[in-house]
């Protein structure tokens, strides 16, 4: 099975194809401005599931950030646990740098 991840800027979203197949096999949904590029949500379809499709694209989508140097917000809960268990991606995660409090 061969797992193919691009980006779509139009859709705010990295696609995932399996196969060539025309179906999505899923995608991660993002914003993105000129120095930070957030993950807001990410999606396999019911019949890709556990087939490594939602870790291709994390692993696709954090080194085109690296490549592009923006730093990762990981508001979906697959990114922020994938980065969690893939720590040298670690260092591609935001960091607030405001010291305000309440």
């Amino acid at each position: 099975m061969t797992v193919k991840v691009i980006d779509v800027p139009e859709a705010g979203r990295y696609e995932a194809r399996v196969d060539g197949e025309p179906a999505l096999a899923g995608y991660a949904q993002y914003i993105r401005t000129s120095e930070l590029i957030a993950f807001v949500h990410t999606e396999v379809a019911p019949g890709h599931e556990g087939q490594g499709i939602g870790s291709a694209l994390v692993r696709t989508s954090l080194d085109e950030a690296r490549a592009a140097r923006l730093r990762v917000l990981a508001t979906c809960p697959f990114y922020a646990g994938w980065i969690g268990r893939h720590p040298e991606y670690a260092d591609l995660l935001y960091q607030a740098r405001s010291k305000v409090s309440d």
